[in-house]
């Protein structure tokens, strides 16, 4: 799946959500239909470009502008051959596919302090940020300003990809149920022979068995939301625009 992460997160997700809210979307936007002309020129001037229509709300070409930026700030990144322009705004599409049904079911709001921890977390994992001194505020805050981020925007961002990543593990986690014997098998038929290959030693079964767990839910889940987002673009209505093309 293109939208998998590093260990340790939830996989499935955790770049599907790299970045935030769409909101802004749904609001009219200039585009090649609707560009505003300047004061004492002969023509209109494109303020934007409108790159794919989900569902009637809208992806600008500035909102694949800054998923690119956004994307360098992960600690762990897509692959090369994902971080392309094509890649990122398939990434949106199925985003605003799942923003537009978490509208209908809100959960809970991500509290201050919850972002605020997560946040230091990131603070520590990000690799460029060791050059930034980000375990500084003034060094964080530089880095942020670095990537064309304010750190209220960032702030902003991080915690609508929070809140995305709760209605997703809330929405498709519960009720998964991992047995011991699937524990077993993904640790005697997966692990054991990636440990040998590597000549280490491995660790017993008892030590590793939460982890394997959480790595089978997280396969669970991804399967779940990849199944989904086929019902939800089968069901709705995504137009990606071709270059040139005018919106309607």
């Amino acid at each position: 799946m293109w939208w998998l992460e590093g260990a340790g997160a939830l996989v499935v997700v955790a770049a599907l959500v790299q970045s935030s809210y769409l909101c802004a979307q749904k609001a009219a936007v200039p585009s090649e239909a609707s560009a505003a002309t300047q004061p004492g020129a002969g023509q209109g001037v494109v303020l934007d470009r409108v790159v794919a229509i989900v569902n009637g709300d809208l992806i600008l070409e500035s909102d694949v502008d800054e998923e690119m930026r956004f994307e360098e700030i992960q600690p762990y990144r897509t692959t090369d051959e994902n971080r392309s322009r094509e890649s990122t705004v398939r990434r949106l599409i199925d985003r605003l596919l799942i923003l537009q049904q978490a509208e209908l079911e809100p959960e809970t709001a991500i509290s201050d302090k919850e972002l605020d921890a997560q946040l230091m977390t990131l603070r520590k994992d990000i690799p460029e940020c060791k050059q930034y001194h980000c375990e500084t505020d003034a060094g964080w805050e530089k880095y942020i300003n670095a990537h064309g981020f304010t750190l209220e925007e960032f702030r902003k961002r991080w915690r609508e990809r929070m809140e995305l990543l709760r209605f997703i593990e809330v929405r498709f986690r519960n009720g998964i149920q991992i047995s011991d014997e699937d524990i077993k098998n993904y640790y005697e038929k997966t692990m054991l022979p990636e440990y040998a290959e590597r000549h280490v030693t491995p660790p017993k079964l008892e030590t590793i068995s939460p982890r394997i767990e959480e790595v089978l839910l997280q396969q669970q889940v991804g399967n779940l939301l990849r199944d989904w987002l086929t019902s939800l673009r089968a069901q709705g209505r995504v137009r990606i625009m071709r270059p040139g093309e005018v919106a309607p």
